[in-house]
């Protein structure tokens, strides 16, 4: 099955979030990490960031933690995500869904205070062969930006894989 690849570049789907030393807090203790900067502002500041510093995978989850509806972006996806699509079509012979890999490019860390706004899109879009089955990888890329300065901090890649 060849698939349609027209979806690359389209929008995802866009956020707005405020980074808020509850979830962040949270989150790391339900990773138990007990390193004190993210609990302890003063600990933070004496490790040189200006306030908690988010743990490193946090921004998968910080789009669920204090996206609020009336501070969102207009929707560029218009409420159609491409990946949903592409996943219908695919799960309409079966097969499984699996999660791929995740990456984040960090370019500066992330901390409590900060007002992020995301823009993403799918990157890419494959298949490959191995074994005699098909796999098919939707790669998304997210980018979040400081919403002051317009400079991105973190951007994500994140691939979801479909398999007959």
């Amino acid at each position: 099955m060849t698939v349609d690849t027209s979806v690359i570049g389209r929008p995802t789907g866009a956020s707005r979030v405020r980074i808020e030393r509850g979830p962040v807090s949270f989150f790391a203790s339900a990773l138990q990490d007990r390193n004190p900067v993210y609990s302890d502002p003063a600990a933070a500041k004496a490790a040189g960031f200006t306030d908690l510093p988010a743990p490193p995978t946090f921004s998968f989850a910080m789009q669920h933690m204090g996206k609020v509806g009336e501070t969102q972006p207009p929707d560029p996806s218009n409420g159609t995500h491409p990946m949903n699509e592409v996943m219908m079509k695919l799960m309409a012979n079966g097969g499984i869904v699996l999660h791929g890999e995740q990456d984040f490019v960090f370019h500066r860390p992330i901390v409590v205070g900060d007002v992020l706004v995301s823009e993403g899109k799918i990157a890419d879009l494959y298949e490959k062969v191995a074994k005699g089955k098909t796999m098919t990888f939707i790669v998304m890329e997210t980018v979040w930006r400081d919403e002051l300065t317009n400079e991105p901090v973190i951007t994500e890649t994140f691939n979801l894989i479909h398999r007959v």
